[in-house]
């Protein structure tokens, strides 16, 4: 265990920059965002505070062995811990549960289990008082009405070192000018696509945001609303967990970096795989043994669905 804790400070040290890659690719997206501003210390619709206290068994990975074992990966396996935890310190962080995906076969896992996991366990999220914040990507986010903003538009990121390099030149990081070889080749798909996310693309209909949920963009808005409501814990489900889930500056790794309790609900969630893997969908479960290595938890929706009815028994 003692190795979780110290990856966790070593994260919050390297990933205090993330916020700063983000608002680039925001700004990059054309995302200033319209939705209602809100400065430190502002009054968003609070959710219910509940005396409710959830316990649940989170699973990880464990990268050692009992006494007498063998130190070798053919013995390290999943261990669990037994977690007793306020529900009022406690969110849901819905990520890009969308009404599309460009790619057939993991528009087919989406839709199952946005039907069949992620759907009961928002109702019951919502029956049961547990915090739900939704952090599309834009545009889909600035277009909600629920959108909002913890900081003033103007607000820029600061450069955590003044002094830094600026290095790579910026020609090298978008892969243009005299460096436009290293680019990826353009896809024919491309166009089509970029299309469909600014004109189309919206929140399933199952995962809308429902009454005051917040609508957040970035991590360090998710951060501040956090902060303001004394959450710790944070539990994530969307797509896809090989890129967003685990990417975005509001994602797995970079909230866990800032300090918080990560804990992925591993079945709702599933990668981008490959000819190679899609047949046992090898992208997704590296990932999730991955995250479950180093950086988190995870739990299941049954038990989280259970644990939220078993916290409002006296």
């Amino acid at each position: 265990m003692r190795f979780f804790v110290r990856r966790e400070h070593a994260m919050s040290v390297q990933t205090h920059h993330v916020p700063i890659v983000a608002a680039a690719m925001l700004a990059a997206s054309g995302g200033s965002g319209s939705g209602q501003t809100l400065s430190p210390g502002g009054t968003p619709p609070q959710p219910p505070q509940s005396a409710a206290v959830m316990r649940i068994q989170p699973r990880y990975l464990r990268l050692y062995t009992d006494p007498g074992v063998e130190l070798a990966e053919e013995n390290y396996r999943h261990a669990t811990l037994d977690w007793k935890m306020p529900l009022r310190e406690a969110a849901l962080i819905s990520i890009d549960v969308w009404n599309y995906h460009y790619s057939r076969d993991t528009l087919e896992r989406i839709e199952e289990i946005t039907r069949e996991k992620i759907a009961p366990f928002l109702a019951a999220c919502r029956a049961h008082g547990l915090q739900v914040i939704h952090t599309p990507a834009g545009p889909v986010a600035q277009k909600h009405p629920n959108f909002i903003r913890m900081r003033p538009e103007e607000a820029r990121p600061q450069v955590p070192w003044p002094d830094s390099p600026r290095w790579p030149p910026a020609d090298f990081a978008w892969k243009s000018g005299a460096y436009a070889q290293y680019a990826r080749p353009h896809e024919p798909w491309d166009e089509a696509r970029v299309k469909h996310r600014t004109t189309q693309r919206d929140f399933h209909e199952l995962a809308r945001p429902v009454g005051n949920e917040p609508v957040i963009l970035d991590g360090e808005d998710l951060h501040r609303y956090c902060a303001e409501r004394g959450i710790l814990h944070l539990f994530f489900i969307g797509f896809n967990t090989n890129a967003c889930i685990i990417g975005r500056d509001y994602g797995v790794r970079a909230m866990g970096g800032r300090g918080y309790h990560i804990i992925l609900v591993r079945d709702a969630t599933t990668g981008m795989e490959t000819a190679e893997t899609v047949k046992d969908l090898t992208c997704t479960k590296g990932t999730i043994a991955t995250f479950e290595q180093f950086t988190g938890y995870t739990v299941t929706t049954a038990e989280l669905i259970q644990a939220l009815r078993d916290s409002a028994r006296p």
